[in-house]
């Protein structure tokens, strides 16, 4: 007895109130069948009796007769209405608490193969809208430290709130079942404070899910050997990227603008690292060249001994070891 009564009170209070009401409703049904049987033949007649009276509906279709069977009705009107009433109101507050629950980051989330974002910015908002226009199917969950609430019906995204090398944060993200992580440096900090965090987050994170994939934002040049030790699969200095980007649009005359262009080309297409068929073993590289642009393809450059080589020479040969860079639209 003492353990049912333990596990009853364990239970979340929407489903102890519905239960009440079931044995509520079930007990004064069973009672004015026997009490009225002439008047409601099955217990179930009783039962439909009981739901329609106390949720104050009154179809009046079965109605009490006798004294005895009308005091069963008051005392339902009364106990039962209340009881109702009181299971509706506070599933409506449970339903209201969980929404808000959500927008501030304190629900956790269940599913599986999802991305994780870690940093609330104007990076990781582009890229969740980039996400949401491809239709990408895998869910997103966001960690962030700074933000109190993150309304969940503006972003399609499951928000949870705290602090990602933090282990009660990082289960709470489901970290065990995440497809792959990217961590943001955050703006607010100094730079090399910033990549420090980032390091200590992909140690988290590592030692919650070795096999997870890991992409790293890093500012500073000498943290990015320090990113890869830690576990980072990629390394991305966006430092280094925006300079390069800065210093060819203050030596460029014409009119065209590469920001807007290379903004288009990550927003329609999107890169691939791939193994050289062996068709293409041995040849050269403007063969394959040919070779990618039949298939509406962009053969841009190749990963060798960990290094990326753009611009190659036409008559390159590309080796069984190589790793090919190639630039493929989305609608593919």
């Amino acid at each position: 007895m003492y353990s049912w009564t333990r596990f009853y009170f364990r239970l979340p209070i929407f489903l102890r109130l519905f239960l009440t009401v079931i044995v509520f409703m079930v007990f004064f049904g069973a009672l004015i069948h026997f009490i009225e049987p002439q008047h409601f033949p099955t217990i179930f007649d009783g039962i439909w009796w009981a739901f329609v009276t106390g949720s104050t509906v009154g179809y009046g279709d079965y109605v009490p007769l006798s004294n005895a069977g009308r005091i069963i009705g008051i005392l339902l009107i009364l106990a039962g209405g209340g009881l109702v009433t009181f299971y509706m109101a506070t599933l409506s507050a449970g339903t209201i608490k969980h929404e808000k629950d959500l927008s501030t980051g304190k629900v956790a989330f269940k599913g599986k193969g999802h991305i994780i974002l870690v940093g609330w910015n104007e990076r990781t908002r582009q890229l969740i809208e980039i996400m949401q226009q491809h239709n990408d199917p895998e869910d997103i969950v966001l960690i962030d430290r700074t933000m109190r609430e993150l309304p969940y019906n503006q972003y399609p995204v499951h928000f949870i709130r705290g602090d990602v090398s933090d282990d009660e944060t990082l289960h709470k993200a489901n970290i065990s079942y995440a497809k792959e992580i990217l961590i943001t440096a955050d703006p607010s900090m100094r730079e090399e404070q910033a990549d420090q965090v980032v390091i200590l987050a992909i140690v988290a994170m590592k030692g919650l899910n070795p096999e997870l994939k890991i992409i790293a934002e890093i500012l500073t040049e000498k943290h990015s050997v320090n990113a890869r030790r830690a576990g980072a699969t990629t390394v991305i200095r966006s430092n280094d990227f925006m300079s390069a980007l800065f210093y060819h649009e203050l030596h460029r005359n014409d009119p065209v603008k590469p920001f807007e262009l290379l903004l288009e080309i990550m927003t329609e297409q999107q890169f691939h690292e791939l193994d050289p068929p062996d068709t293409l073993v041995g040849k050269q590289f403007k063969e394959a060249l040919i070779h990618y642009a039949s298939d509406k393809e962009t053969l841009v450059g190749i990963i060798r001994d960990e290094q990326l080589k753009l611009n190659l020479y036409s008559d390159a040969i590309i080796e069984k070891s190589d790793r090919l860079v190639v630039l493929t639209p989305l609608s593919q």
